[in-house]
């Protein structure tokens, strides 16, 4: 049996990151849960996931500092990152894809759907 795909949610609203990751786990995916960007970057350094759905605005580090030192980091470096924020602004997107991010999706703009299908976009590339 081959190891099911992991998947670190880092999202500081608690609602949101519970509805994110419930729906991550009911598409087949292990779950992991981040609060703030030094909990998500620390568990990243320790369960490796294959992909992370970021979100921008958060406490201790932004999303932006995170994708940054992930993308310092030899062993996270290659870690796929999708983005979702409340920020739309073009050089919020141009930033976050600067720094590495393999897809930047609006909260507001995006179901669960979208974000799952965008998840497995990125996955199979």
């Amino acid at each position: 049996m081959t190891n099911p795909i992991k998947v670190l949610v880092a999202e500081d609203d608690k609602l949101l990151n519970q509805l994110l990751s419930r729906e991550v786990k009911n598409a087949g995916y292990t779950v992991l849960s981040a609060f703030d960007g030094d909990e998500a970057l620390a568990m990243a350094g320790v369960n490796h996931p294959d992909i992370i759905l970021l979100d921008l605005i958060m406490p201790v580090k932004t999303g932006f500092e995170v994708l940054d030192e992930l993308k310092k980091n030899e062993k996270l470096k290659n870690i796929p990152v999708i983005v979702l924020s409340n920020l739309g602004q073009g050089e919020d997107m141009e930033t976050a894809t600067r720094l590495g991010a393999k897809g930047f999706l609006v909260k507001a703009d995006s179901s669960t759907s979208v974000i799952l299908a965008k998840m497995e976009e990125v996955l199979k590339a």
